[in-house]
C-alpha cells in the first residue's frame, strides 16, 4: 500500500470517527454519575445544593446568589470568562426540591440565561440533584439530560460530571481542587500521541519507515494545533489548552469564546500559518544535504517530513465545513455567493496542486468525495447569545493574503517533494 492509499484509507476512517463523535444522532440522553461519601446527607445537601455551598468546591463556579423578588433563580458566576473576558453568568430555575420520608434530599435545575450563549443550546438541558442515606454515609447522585448529536460532547459532558464529583471528595478531604483535569495534564496528551502515534504505524506498514511515518504525522499535527494555540494566546486567551485524539488528531482550545470574525479567521488560519515558516527550514536542510553541508541519510526524512507537514496543512485548508479553511472563508465572507466563489477557488488550487504532483484523476474524485461527505456532517450548533464583530476592510485583506500565502507555500512544499521522492529525479 502507497503512502496516497494509506492516507485515503486514513481519511475514510477519520470520516466515520468524525460522524461518530460529532454528528450521530444520539437522541435525549441521561447521563448519571454516583459516589457514596462518609457524610450525613443534611450536610451534603447543603454543599451540593445550588443555593448551598457550591462555590465553596465546585471547580467551575465561582459564586451564586439569589435573584432578588425571584425565589426559585439563582444566578451563578462561573470562573470561565466570556468574549469580553469578564465571567460568565448563567441564572438557574430551580423546578423542584423536596425530601422524602426515607432522608433523600432532591432538586431539579434547568438553564433559562445565559451571558455567553444563545438559549436554543440549553433548550431541552435538565439537571437533578440527590442527597440520600446509604451505609455508612450518603449516596450523591447528579443526573443531566440533553439532546445530543455526536457522541464526543455526551462524553465530554460525562467527564465534567466526574471532575464535578471529584473535587467534591477533595473537598471533604481538605485538599484543594485542581485546577485542570486530568485529561488535560501535559503527561496524560503526551500519553494520547503516544498512542495515536502507534495506532497510526499499521496504516503505513509494520516497519521502520511505517513507524516514521507516524511519528512525522503525530508530530506535525502537534505543531499545527500549536499554531492554532499562538494565535489564541496573541488574542488574549490566557487559558489555552489542546487535547489529542488518537486516529484523529488534536483540538486546540482557546481560553474564552470568541469575540470578532476575525479572531475567529486568524485563529483558524494560523494552525496551517505557523507551519508554513517550517516549510523553507525544511527545503534548506534538503539543499544543505545537496551541497554536503549535512548526511546524505537526511534527505529522504527531510523531504518526507516536508511531504507530510504540507499535505496535511493544505487539506485542512480545504473550504469544508469543519476544516480550517471553511472556518476562514465563513468568516472572511458574509455572502453565499462570494463564500461560494472562494470555495471553488480554494479548492481548484487544491485540486491542481494534486494533479501537479500526479495523482490520478480517480485518486482526486475520491478524495474530493469523502471531503464533500465530511462537509454534510452536520453537529450540534453553539451560537453566542450576541454576533461577532464584523471584520474591517484592513482585517479582511490581512485573512485573504494569509489564506494565499498558506495555500502557495505548503502547495510549493508538496510539489519540492513529491518532485525528488516519486520522479526518479536525486534526493
Amino acid at each position: 500500500m502507497t503512502i496516497f492509499h494509506s492516507a485515503f484509507v486514513l481519511l475514510g476512517v477519520n470520516l466515520g470517527l468524525i460522524w461518530l463523535l460529532m454528528a450521530a444522532p444520539l437522541g435525549t440522553r441521561t447521563i448519571s454519575v454516583r459516589r457514596r461519601l462518609d457524610r450525613r446527607p443534611e450536610e451534603l445537601w447543603d454543599m451540593t445544593r445550588p443555593a448551598g455551598g457550591l462555590a465553596d468546591w465546585h471547580p467551575a463556579v465561582a459564586s451564586v446568589k439569589p435573584i432578588e423578588g425571584k425565589p426559585d433563580r439563582l444566578e451563578l458566576c462561573y470562573r470561565d470568562p466570556d468574549r469580553s473576558g469578564r465571567p460568565i453568568i448563567r441564572v438557574l430555575a430551580i423546578d423542584r426540591t423536596g425530601v422524602t420520608a426515607d432522608g433523600e434530599f432532591s432538586c431539579e435545575l434547568r438553564i433559562v440565561a445565559d451571558s455567553a450563549l444563545d438559549m436554543d443550546f440549553w433548550s431541552g438541558y435538565r439537571e437533578v440533584r440527590r442527597i440520600g442515606p446509604a451505609t455508612e454515609g450518603s449516596s450523591v447522585t447528579i443526573e443531566q439530560t440533553d439532546s445530543y448529536r455526536g457522541l464526543g460532547f455526551l462524553l465530554y459532558r460525562y467527564l465534567m460530571l466526574h471532575r464535578e464529583m471529584a473535587a467534591l471528595e477533595r473537598h471533604l478531604g481538605g485538599t484543594k481542587p485542581a485546577g485542570r483535569g486530568r485529561l488535560e495534564h501535559p503527561l496524560s496528551q503526551a500519553v494520547l500521541a503516544l498512542l495515536s502515534t502507534l495506532m497510526l504505524w499499521p496504516f503505513f506498514g509494520f516497519n521502520s519507515n511505517g513507524l516514521m511515518i507516524s511519528v512525522f504525522l503525530t508530530l506535525v499535527i502537534v505543531f499545527h494545533e500549536l499554531g492554532h494555540m499562538v494565535a489564541f494566546r496573541t488574542f488574549g486567551h490566557l487559558n489555552t489548552r489542546m487535547i489529542f485524539v488518537p486516529l484523529l488528531g488534536g483540538i486546540a482550545i482557546g481560553g474564552r469564546p470568541y469575540a470578532s470574525r476575525f479572531e475567529v479567521a486568524t485563529c483558524a488560519l494560523m494552525g496551517a500559518g505557523v507551519s508554513a515558516f517550517a516549510v523553507p527550514i525544511l527545503i534548506g536542510a534538503h539543499e544543505a544535504v545537496s551541497d554536503g553541508l549535512l548526511a546524505s541519510r537526511m534527505a529522504a526524512p527531510v523531504l518526507l517530513l516536508l511531504l507530510i507537514l504540507s499535505a496535511f496543512n493544505l487539506l485542512n485548508l480545504l473550504p469544508m465545513h469543519r476544516f480550517d479553511g471553511g472556518q476562514v472563508l465563513r468568516q472572511l465572507f458574509a455572502g453565499r455567493p462570494m463564500q461560494t466563489l472562494g470555495t471553488f477557488t480554494v479548492t481548484s488550487a487544491i485540486v491542481w496542486t494534486g494533479w501537479r504532483i500526479g495523482l490520478s484523476s480517480q485518486a482526486l474524485i475520491a478524495g474530493l468525495s469523502v471531503f464533500a461527505l465530511l462537509s454534510l456532517i452536520r453537529t450540534r450548533k453553539v451560537k453566542p447569545r450576541l454576533e461577532l464583530e464584523a471584520m474591517n476592510q484592513q482585517q479582511r485583506l490581512m485573512t485573504g493574503f494569509g489564506l494565499c500565502a498558506a495555500l502557495s507555500i505548503h502547495a510549493g512544499g508538496i510539489i519540492y517533494a513529491c518532485d525528488r521522492l516519486f520522479t526518479g529525479a536525486p534526493i
